[in-house]
Formats: C-alpha cells, sequence, structure tokens
C-alpha cells in the first residue's frame, strides 16, 4: 500500500524578504489536503476550501514568520520567510541650529546630513557660526531611517 502524499504547503503573500510599514501583515496561501491545519507563528490560521489566511503582529525591522501545516497521517510541511517592518522616524526642525547639534539630532534618529554652503556675498564676515537655514524633507516629514537631510547652511539666514 502507497503511504499517502504529505502535506502541500504555499505561501502566496507576503513575498520572501517583503518590506511593509504597517505594524501587522496578513499571511495568505493555499494548503491541500483542504482540511489540513495550519498554524503561523505557532496560532492556528484561518483555513476554508485549502485557503489559509492569519495576521501577523511585527516587530521594527526585520522578522521571521513560520508556517506549519499538518494533516492525519500525512507528512507536515514548514516553510518560513522574511518580512521587514520598515522603520519611520519624524525630521526633526532644524531651522536656525547650528551644524553640530543638527548633526548630532539627526545622528540621534537614524538619519544622515548632508550640507550646502548658503548665504550672501557677506556671510563670511559674520561672527556666528554656521547654523541651518533650510532644509528637505521638511521638519515633521515621516521618513526611512537612513535617509539624507539635505541642508542649506550660513552664518546668517
Amino acid at each position: 500500500m502507497k503511504p499517502p502524499p504529505p502535506v502541500r504547503l504555499q505561501v502566496s503573500s507576503p513575498a520572501d524578504t517583503a518590506l511593509v510599514d504597517g505594524g501587522t501583515v496578513e499571511v495568505r496561501g493555499r494548503v491541500s489536503p483542504a482540511r489540513a491545519e495550519v498554524r503561523v507563528q505557532g496560532r492556528r490560521a484561518r483555513v476554508t476550501g485549502g485557503a489559509f489566511s492569519a495576521v501577523v503582529s511585527l516587530a521594527q525591522g526585520p522578522n521571521v514568520i513560520d508556517v506549519a501545516a499538518t494533516a492525519r497521517k500525512r507528512s507536515a510541511a514548514m516553510t518560513a520567510f522574511r518580512v521587514t517592518r520598515e522603520q519611520r522616524v519624524a525630521v526633526p526642525d532644524l531651522a536656525g541650529v547650528g551644524l553640530d547639534d543638527a548633526q548630532r539630532a539627526l545622528a540621534g534618529r537614524g538619519l544622515r546630513l548632508e550640507t550646502e554652503r548658503g548665504g550672501g556675498f557677506l556671510d563670511p564676515l559674520v561672527p556666528s557660526g554656521l547654523a541651518v537655514c533650510e532644509q528637505e524633507p521638511a521638519a515633521g516629514a515621516d521618513v526611512r531611517r537612513g535617509t539624507t537631510v539635505h541642508a542649506v547652511v550660513a552664518r546668517a539666514c
């Protein structure tokens, strides 16, 4: 007598190495036999007619999601894939902030600073240090960690 075939498991979404913004992701796929039990991250998933789905909470950064399917008298099937929850931060307001302080404020949020010298013809004669006059992206913008903030700096704005 031939043994029954193993459980077949296919995850259709999200794709391996997917990048997402939200705190949860819906895992979907198909399983055969249609009455197999599916567990995503150890929790039972909803299975209807061989289609399964489950909502998974994500931590900031990379996450590994495991999926397992079992059925009576059949070998189990398992898979795992990676989903990264992008870390987004608000850009601080740098207007009037000294160059060193602006660099520290951005570094503390995982952002980079790129500067361009501004100011008029007499700017080198002003006795104060360099400060930020303009920035892009604007203060309060929600950006990915690692984003470069472009700033125009001068002694007098």
